[in-house]
């Protein structure tokens, strides 16, 4: 029986993720077929994943956190950060992974020796990340337009700035978590404040993928090496179909297949 999986989010209809999973169930005849649902209330995902019948989806925003309360079950990583990308249905169960975080390990590889990480954005995203930085040792620096989010991150240890009091340091990375670029021209945060970080790092990322956003742009500009969210999507897509296909396919297999989509 053919298996049904979906990503929900708000805005979705620039997702990649069916064009990467359909490209690996086709590659490697796994009969299965994944979609897209929009969903404006993070509140209704549980039910909605159960009325289409799902055997799993991926999650993206800003429903992380809504997905992490719809589970019965959460495992690994997101148990510890509270943030759900990946979803399974197990026998009539939803379980909750995170991908997030180790698929962003694997984009960075190449960026040695990260000693301290300035983090813009305090979501879902921002949230697995952080915690993942602290597990490897690294500092990192959280800043927000609002103080709201921020104090989850202090208990986690990291120095927390708002718009108002920030003042820069050194940095090795800049990640920008928010949804600012995706379908704006807006920066993470004021064009000034952005311009004196950029100046202070080694590289640049963006979670955002398919388009050079206003803050990469902004990079590219002074010619810091940057990269957008696409080895990150890669990273957590790769993991996430391995437990779609509940292991029975190769990381190997599932990655070569997966990366062809990104050629078409």
């Amino acid at each position: 029986m053919k298996k049904l999986f979906s990503i929900f989010g708000n805005p979705v209809s620039h997702s990649k993720s069916p064009l990467m999973h359909n490209c690996v169930f086709k590659s490697l005849n796994f009969d299965a077929c994944y979609t897209r649902t929009h969903l404006e209330d993070g509140s209704k995902l549980k039910k909605t994943f159960f009325s289409l019948g799902l055997s799993g989806a991926n999650v993206t925003v800003p429903h992380k956190e809504a997905a992490f309360d719809a589970c019965d079950e959460v495992r690994g990583f997101a148990k510890k950060v509270g943030v759900v990308n990946t979803l399974i249905n197990e026998n009539g169960r939803l379980i909750g992974y995170n991908t997030d975080a180790d698929g962003f390990m694997y984009a960075i590889e190449e960026f040695k020796d990260m000693k301290h990480i300035l983090v813009l954005g305090a979501g879902g995203t921002a949230k697995a990340l952080v915690s993942r930085f602290l597990e490897d040792g690294i500092k990192v620096s959280v800043l927000n337009r609002s103080a709201k989010r921020l104090e989850a991150f202090r208990e986690l240890g990291c120095e927390c700035y708002t718009w108002d009091d920030f003042v820069v340091q050194d940095y090795s990375l800049v990640v920008n978590t928010t949804s600012a670029g995706l379908s704006d021209e807006n920066l993470p945060a004021p064009s000034e404040m952005i311009e004196q970080i950029l100046q202070n790092t080694a590289f640049v990322a963006d979670a955002i993928y398919g388009k050079l956003t206003p803050f990469l742009a902004k990079a590219k500009q002074i010619q810091l090496t940057y990269k957008d969210g696409a080895d990150m999507l890669l990273g957590q897509g790769v993991l996430a179909n391995e437990l779609f296909t509940e292991g029975t396919l190769k990381k190997e297999a599932i990655t070569k297949a997966m990366q062809k989509s990104f050629e078409l």
